[in-house]
C-alpha cells in the first residue's frame, strides 16, 4: 500500500518530519535553508509560502514535478520569532508568516496543520507539551491549529518535577543544565548539555542547534495518526 505525501513546510532538520514518518506517511520537506540532516524521505530547498502557491496555481514544484494532486496533507511550522516571549520585551519587527499562510493552506483543500509558539495567532489550536507523553523529558509548549479540528490533547501537562530555566538558574546558580540536576530540560539557546537534550527530545539525528528549533517528534506522531484516519 502506498503511503500517503505529506508535505512539511519550514521542516528545518525535521522534527516534525520524523513524527509524521512514525505516523505512516511518506515526507516532503521544504526550507529556504539546506538542511544536510533533514531525515525526512525528499526535500526541497526553496521559500515554503512561494512554493505553496505555485502549487494553488497548479504549477509543479520540486526536482520530481509535484503537482497539488500527489499530496495528501500539509504541515506549516513558520518562523516563531515574532510571537515569541523573548520579542514581547524586545518588540522587534519579525515578519509575520501565518497570517498569508492559512488562506493558501485553506484554499489548497487538503487536511492541514499551523504549529507555532502559545501568543501565535492561531484558531483554536491545540497545545501540546512533553509531559503528555511518558517517554519525553521536555517542557515545550507548542499550539497546532489543525483543519480538520483536533480540540483535545493526549492528556493535560504534568510539570510534577523540577525542570530548567530562569528561576532554576536562580536557585542553584549558573550551571549547565543536565538530566542529573533536573527532570526536565526546556532545551531553548545554547545552554544545556546536547546530549541530554537529545534524550530530553527523544532526537538524536540533529545538532544542538538544530535541536534548539526543533520539537519533539512525539507532538506530530500523535497529529499524524488522527491524519492517517481522516485520510482513511
Amino acid at each position: 500500500m502506498t503511503k500517503p505525501i505529506m508535505l512539511d513546510t519550514f521542516c528545518k532538520a525535521g522534527g516534525c518530519t520524523k513524527g509524521y514518518q512514525q505516523a505512516g506517511f511518506y515526507v516532503i520537506g521544504i526550507d529556504i535553508e539546506p538542511q544536510p540532516h533533514y531525515c525526512g524521505d525528499e526535500f526541497i530547498q526553496g521559500d515554503a509560502l512561494a512554493l505553496l502557491a505555485e502549487l494553488l496555481e497548479g504549477r509543479p514544484i520540486g526536482p520530481r514535478a509535484l503537482i497539488l494532486s500527489d499530496i495528501d496533507a500539509i504541515h506549516a511550522s513558520p518562523v516563531c520569532k515574532r510571537f515569541s516571549k523573548l520579542n514581547a520585551i524586545h518588540k522587534r519587527d519579525y515578519p509575520d508568516f501565518i497570517t498569508p499562510l492559512r488562506p493558501i493552506l485553506q484554499s489548497i483543500g487538503k487536511p492541514w496543520v499551523i504549529e507555532n509558539v502559545p501568543g501565535a495567532p492561531l484558531n483554536n489550536p491545540v497545545m501540546l507539551c512533553g509531559t503528555m507523553f511518558t517517554d519525553l523529558r521536555v517542557i515545550r509548549h507548542r499550539e497546532f491549529e489543525t483543519w480538520p479540528p483536533i480540540y483535545f490533547p493526549p492528556g493535560q501537562c504534568n510539570h510534577w518535577g523540577t525542570c530548567s530555566g530562569n528561576a532554576a538558574w536562580k536557585e542553584n546558580g549558573r550551571v549547565t543544565p543536565s538530566l542529573k540536576l533536573y527532570d526536565f530540560l526546556t532545551i531553548t539557546g545554547n545552554d544545556y548539555i546536547a546530549e541530554d537534550g537529545r534524550k530530553a527530545m527523544g532526537i538524536d539525528w540533529m545538532t544542538k542547534a538544530e535541536l534548539s528549533q526543533a520539537i519533539p517528534w512525539r507532538y506530530t506522531e500523535w497529529i499524524g495518526r488522527q491524519l492517517i484516519e481522516v485520510l482513511a
